[in-house]
């Protein structure tokens, strides 16, 4: 049975997010295993996490308020992308950076259409 998530492309593409991060930050020094790595990797894993949640959820409310959590998410990872950069612990993020903002553009046109359906006036 395909869940309601699975037909959202913003959940696809955060799906492929997940996969560029977890490769990125493969290659980051085995002593930031407990540090960045987990914080990024976790960070990357909300997003689409959280899209699905909201999708399962009974009213567009509370679907608005996971999806504002899934674009917190994605701030966070391009805080800690900036802050690997600094580090030195990459050089070249364009296409996650790339696919980051595809997400976070896709996150704010559902948002937006919910809002439009009156999502703050009543429930589904």
């Amino acid at each position: 049975m395909r869940r309601k998530h699975h037909e959202l492309v913003a959940w696809q593409v955060a799906v492929e997010l997940v996969g560029e991060i977890y490769q990125l930050s493969a290659s980051f020094p085995h002593t930031e295993q407990y540090g960045l790595t987990s914080q990024l990797r976790r960070a990357a894993v909300s997003v689409p996490s959280n899209i699905a949640e909201g999708a399962a959820r009974t009213s567009k409310k509370e679907f608005l308020h996971f999806l504002s959590v899934a674009r917190g998410s994605l701030s966070e990872i391009d805080t800690q992308l900036t802050i690997a950069k600094r580090l030195g612990l990459l050089s070249n993020d364009t296409q996650v950076q790339e696919k980051l903002d595809r997400v976070f553009g896709l996150i704010g046109g559902l948002m937006r259409s919910l809002q439009r359906r009156g999502v703050l006036e009543s429930p589904e």
